[in-house]
């Protein structure tokens, strides 16, 4: 079995939309995930940079907005 990601957080700017020269929709967004070590230690903040292809790069841009929390599954 490969690698398998989950993740959990708030994107920070609304998905960017573009198409390459064969009009493949591409969407651009970045992720921000907080980290918790446990009691008395700060939370901090990793951002994940994400592109999402073809139709899912289309609903992606469509449905996902700034401060929406998100749930994403990477095989």
């Amino acid at each position: 079995m490969l690698n398998h990601i989950v993740l959990m957080g708030r994107l920070t700017r609304d998905p960017e939309l573009r198409y390459t020269q064969s009009q493949t929709p591409v969407a651009s967004f970045s992720l921000a995930v907080d980290r918790d070590f446990g009691r008395g230690e700060e939370k901090q903040t990793d951002f994940i940079d994400c592109v999402a292809w073809r139709q899912t790069g289309e609903f992606v841009s469509k449905y996902f907005q700034t401060v929406s929390y998100t749930h994403l599954t990477l095989p």
